[in-house]
């Protein structure tokens, strides 16, 4: 049989598998930051109970056939159905390119909700460090924390209209910084240490590209840090 033809029987076994398993969702709108690699979505996602997310959740997202990425919500109201969504749209690949098509009204396809796992600990001192791509993350713990004043962190982030953007839009602890190296981990690493934080009662919530993700959490525990209180979940290479 010839190769074209297995991969269209391919092709229709899997659509057949994702109307069977993927939910809808609507959007609401779409915003664009400028410059326009920051991609803000509001979704309206009807069949989900958001008064059940106790752990930062992300939705596996249909963006291309038989291709899927995972995005956070970065806050949610539960009453409504309704969430928003940050894209960093950077970087080439599906994903970038379906955020950047989105329209107000259009209908999203996607698998449903889980968790990251990322759920706030007891601690006096939670602090979440991360990338562009793991804005959403962030907020999404941000909001997950009570009370509020236990949270504070940083998010590397390239662009500095973005920055600007982001200290006007969020009345956030966390604090937009430079990147000043390829992946962000030695940016991240030198504001931590500013901070002063307290060695014994600090809990670190990573996410971000892969590689910056496990080299913090390498520099963390060379400053003292215990594996227990680095918790990490790594993205795109």
């Amino acid at each position: 049989m010839e190769t074209s033809t297995l991969n269209k029987i391919k092709r229709s076994a899997g659509n057949i598998l994702e109307n069977q398993l993927l939910q809808s969702g609507r959007v609401l709108e779409v915003r664009h930051w400028q410059p326009s690699t920051m991609i803000e979505i509001d979704l309206h996602l009807p069949q989900v109970d958001m008064q059940s997310w106790h752990e930062v959740p992300y939705i596996k997202v249909k963006v291309d056939n038989l291709t899927y990425r995972d995005y956070t919500p970065a806050s949610w109201d539960a009453e409504t159905s309704t969430c928003t969504l940050y894209i960093d749209a950077a970087h080439k690949g599906p994903g970038s390119k379906w955020a950047r098509e989105l329209q107000n009204g259009d209908t999203i396809r996607y698998f449903k909700i889980r968790t990251t796992r990322h759920a706030p600990a007891s601690t006096p001192a939670i602090i979440g460090l991360g990338d562009e791509s793991s804005m959403g993350h962030m907020l999404a713990l941000q909001q997950m924390v009570l009370p509020s004043t236990r949270f504070s962190g940083a998010i590397i982030m390239a662009n500095d209209d973005h920055r600007n953007l982001f200290d006007q839009y969020f009345k956030s602890p966390i604090k937009p910084i430079e990147r000043r190296d390829a992946f962000g981990h030695n940016s991240l690493m030198r504001w931590v240490m500013e901070q002063h934080y307290n060695l014994e009662h600090s809990v670190f919530y990573l996410a971000g590209n892969n590689t910056m993700v496990s080299e913090l959490r390498k520099l963390l525990k060379l400053q003292g840090y215990a594996s227990n209180q680095i918790k990490a979940h790594g993205f795109w290479s």
